[in-house]
């Protein structure tokens, strides 16, 4: 049996941050804070970094 990686692949990742940052750009309330840049894709990198983005990913088994 194959056990799938924790590590994200990156075209996850650029999915994840993808999909995040346009929630963001809509106006969903970023759950970092914001010191130095506005853009939705930075302030989305920082979420997935700091693992407080409120996405999943699903992967089929």
């Amino acid at each position: 049996m194959h056990m799938a990686s924790k590590k994200l692949t990156r075209f996850e990742r650029a999915r994840l941050i993808g999909a995040r940052a346009l929630q963001i750009s809509m106006g969903a309330r970023p759950l970092v804070e914001i010191k130095e840049s506005l853009d939705p894709v930075d302030i989305a990198r920082k979420e997935l970094e700091k693992k407080v983005m409120p996405l999943d990913v699903r992967r089929d088994k």
